[in-house]
């Protein structure tokens, strides 16, 4: 699949969009193994743990990535199906403030994961192409089908490494 071009999306999920292999398909498959293999080496005495004020558990960021797949998703959906209604943002902290992801078993947001990711997958392979370059508008800019494949697995392997990088410096921390 070609890379989306910079018209296909706004400046603000560059660093998503650059961080997945040209193979984007491959790597959404990749990831139903590889994130949840990570997040299951997280020790559960760690899962509400956040390094710093005000910032977001790990369980936190995981409903977060959870909310972000369902959203972009249904962007997804909504374009590839030509719909041209124009589709408002989201205030991740709002949505991480009205959700209760701490106090949710961290196995069951896994499995949750892997629910949404492989029912996401059965779309994301059926499109045409023909469908992967529709695009819509989100949050006052551009998205094309193909960017938001890019998108949701840019933006999961962005949430790895924080977690890794901020959440889980030292490696015997999460094992």
């Amino acid at each position: 699949m070609k890379r989306p071009h910079p018209d296909e999306y706004s400046s603000y999920y560059k660093e998503y969009i650059d961080s997945v292999d040209d193979d984007v398909i491959s790597e959404l498959k990749d990831q139903l193994k590889s994130f949840p293999e990570f997040l299951k080496s997280i020790s559960p005495s760690k899962t509400n743990y956040a390094y710093a004020e005000g910032k977001w558990t790990i369980k936190e960021v995981l409903g977060h990535a959870l909310d972000t797949e369902r959203i972009m998703a249904y962007r997804l959906l909504r374009f590839a199906r030509n719909d041209a209604t124009t589709l408002a943002g989201f205030e991740e902290n709002h949505y991480v403030n009205n959700a209760h992801f701490n106090q949710q078993d961290f196995n069951n947001m896994i499995d949750e994961f892997l629910a949404v990711r492989q029912a996401n997958m059965f779309l994301f392979k059926s499109l045409t192409e023909t469908e992967l370059q529709r695009k819509g508008e989100a949050n006052n800019a551009p998205l094309s089908v193909r960017a938001l494949l890019f998108i949701i697995a840019g933006h999961l392997k962005h949430h790895q490494k924080i977690l890794q990088e901020r959440y889980l410096q030292d490696s015997s921390d999460n094992l």
